[in-house]
């Protein structure tokens, strides 16, 4: 046998054949519909509180960013960019070996599947992260409303508070309100990076179908089929939403 027939490319020609798409690929998916039924509630479990903790982080980073307070001003500054220059995984890594790896948390399950230790280190980076990018979003929005109306508000006896909460926010997210949506789908789709940290999630069931029966392609495109049935009705949902707003605006 000669020399050539174990050569690099015909090694790699022979390992990465292409996979086809079979029924009896589908049949064997279908054996593991739990695994992903449950992965659709972790992912969905983990977009939530990302969505509610990103965006209360956010909210104080812009308010941060646009005070007189110039510590503050300056921390929330780095932060920001930090957490924007750098990759996702590079930051899930160290929130989940790093900050987490000495505290021993609780390792029951939530909704029966999801275990929670490692559940809170993926809601606390995706959340970190998100809270970075969308806070450029409000900060943005609140600065495109007019002085004008700040001024007038305060004129009339609001206190500085009441003023951002009353007059300027409410037309602030109006305004970004299609960018917040942008970010929401986002997060639905990042979320499957927190199977490198064993989170039970969407990408985390193909994993294990791949390893348990051998096949990769059968649920690639299951998986592809549920990121699409969570991230196509989100932004159709959110851009009612958003209409139904413009519409009370334009009267």
């Amino acid at each position: 046998m000669s020399f050539a027939a174990f050569s690099p490319r015909t090694i790699i020609r022979e390992r990465f054949v292409p996979m086809k798409l079979t029924a009896a690929g589908f049949e064997k998916v279908l054996k593991y519909a739990v695994m992903f039924r449950d992965g659709l509630v972790c992912t969905l479990s983990l977009s939530a509180l990302t969505v509610i903790l990103g965006f209360i982080l956010a909210l104080i980073l812009a308010l941060c960013r646009l005070g007189k307070f110039k510590p503050l001003n300056i921390l929330a500054s780095v932060y920001v960019e930090i957490f924007r220059a750098t990759p996702m995984l590079v930051q899930l890594f160290i929130v989940y070996y790093v900050v987490f790896g000495g505290i021993n948390l609780p390792s029951f399950r939530l909704f029966g599947s999801i275990r929670f230790d490692r559940f809170l280190p993926g809601v606390v980076a995706l959340s970190l992260n998100s809270g970075a990018y969308l806070s450029e979003i409000i900060r943005s929005g609140i600065q495109s409303i007019d002085g004008g109306q700040t001024e007038a508000a305060r004129s009339l006896g609001l206190s500085q508070g009441l003023t951002m909460r009353y007059i300027v926010l409410p037309q602030a997210i109006r305004n970004i309100l299609p960018a917040i949506a942008n970010e929401f789908v986002t997060i639905i789709k990042e979320s499957s990076i927190c199977y490198t940290i064993g989170v039970q999630e969407i990408m985390y069931a193909v994993a294990a179908v791949k390893g348990a029966a051998y096949i990769i392609a059968e649920p690639l495109i299951v998986a592809t089929a549920l990121y699409f049935c969570l991230t196509y009705p989100t932004s159709k949902i959110i851009a009612y939403f958003e209409r139904r707003m413009n519409r009370g605006h334009k009267r």
